[in-house]
């Protein structure tokens, strides 16, 4: 029986996954790394693959019950209730996303109370590009960056690009200070200056850059430096 670990390390789903990124892997793949591990007949990956083969696609295998699991697919407790978790994750995270959108952006605060929960514990300074319809509704919302903010990992092409693809009205940047510093530095000054230069002259204009600090946030635009 092929195991996972016999296979060359860019094939190994986790291993695909931290190289290539979640998108790179298919759905047997994405199961497969819920599962962990095998059985003694059969490898993780042939198992993922068997769950899947028995469903087309993944929404009506995410529609079973752990009974359905246990019964029908031949796995285990253990297995059965990690793939339930991960697909209530997802449930969850459509949801939240749903309501993203439903919510008109009126102030600070109101990006403030969406961004906050998602950005106040992490380690890393992240930078994201929130896209905006003509009705000021988020549309989407991309991590351009992980790391120190400064201008090698800002590209004003990586921000205005995502902009195009979501035919976004204007966009909203959003970074974090795991420091709990509130202030802006120099640099965050000097790269919002320039991402708001460019988005005059690609006529989408930033309507604020928000820096979450734990549960607190800082506006430019209340600070009045764009």
């Amino acid at each position: 029986m092929l195991k996972v670990r016999d296979l060359p390390v860019d094939d190994r789903p986790r291993e695909k996954l931290l190289l290539h990124g979640s998108q790179s892997l298919t759905d047997a793949e994405l199961i497969a790394i819920l599962l962990r591990t095998g059985t003694k007949g059969k490898s993780v990956i042939q198992i993922a693959q068997e769950l899947i083969s028995k469903e087309t696609n993944l929404a009506q295998l995410a529609s079973k019950t752990s009974a359905d699991l246990i019964k029908n697919f031949g796995i285990g407790k253990d297995k059965a209730a990690t793939l339930l978790a991960a697909f209530e994750i997802s449930r969850r995270v459509l949801s939240q996303t749903k309501w993203f959108s439903k919510k008109k952006i009126t102030s600070p605060a109101d990006v403030a109370e969406i961004f906050i929960p998602l950005l106040r514990d992490e380690v890393k300074e992240h930078f994201i590009v929130v896209c905006l319809n003509s009705a000021n509704r988020i549309t989407r919302h991309v991590r351009i960056s992980e790391g120190n903010l400064n201008s090698s990992v800002v590209a004003q092409r990586e921000i205005f690009k995502t902009a195009i693809d979501n035919n976004s009205a204007s966009i909203i940047l959003i970074h974090n200070h795991p420091s709990g510093n509130q202030e802006p530095s120099n640099e965050d000054i000097a790269i919002t200056k320039k991402v708001v230069e460019a988005g005059k002259i690609m006529d989408i204009p930033v309507f604020d850059h928000i820096i979450v600090a734990g549960n607190t946030y800082t506006s430019f635009v209340e600070k009045r430096l764009i």
